[in-house]
């Protein structure tokens, strides 16, 4: 999705009764970031619009990206954010052998979830298709792709092949390296 450098075209301010609405659906779409939601969205805080090619709007508060939208998508937590707040979102590992290709911008596809040293929760805590979930490293602290699962995690481990996520914010992508200031 964000493959290439990324030179913001247009930057604006954001009503405050937006912010209270684009808050709300946060909220909604990821219920953990409630604990955290002063930190991330203070209620004063003034919240900036950077328009993105592709049709995608990212939202910034002091030039600290939060989360972007596509124009027909919900709301996606920035990897930065989501590095701070890590338990915000729901997560599944790739194995090792998967990461060099996630970190190009490749397709997330099923075996690098469900062979050893991937991980996708049990049934109980599945994650249906549409779902925004952080992608971790097998052996690796950090979050490095966050995207929409287009099949839930019940299905991935039942036909274990197939595409996951077609698109998604990587780290070293435009938007990882995109400078506000």
């Amino acid at each position: 999705m964000f493959k290439k450098d990324i030179p913001p075209s247009n930057r604006s301010k954001v009503k405050s009764s937006v912010q209270r609405g684009l808050r709300q659906k946060l909220l909604e779409t990821y219920p953990g970031l409630e604990p955290f939601i002063e930190d991330v969205m203070p209620k004063k805080a003034s919240l900036e619009a950077v328009k993105l090619p592709e049709r995608v709007t990212l939202y910034t508060i002091d030039s600290t990206p939060l989360f972007f939208q596509p124009i027909d998508g919900p709301p996606v937590p920035h990897l930065r954010l989501i590095h701070q707040y890590p338990s915000a979102i729901p997560t599944i590992q790739i194995d090792r052998g998967a990461i060099r290709f996630v970190l190009s911008g490749a397709t997330l596809m099923a075996p690098g979830l469900t062979s050893p040293g991937g991980r996708l929760p049990d049934a109980e805590h599945a994650i249906e298709a549409g779902q925004i979930v952080a992608v971790k490293a097998e052996g690796k602290e950090e979050v490095c792709l966050v995207g929409m699962l287009k099949v839930g995690t019940e299905e991935i481990k039942s036909k274990g092949k197939g595409v996951v996520m077609d698109e998604g914010h990587y780290l070293g992508d435009g938007l990882w390296r995109m400078h506000l200031d």
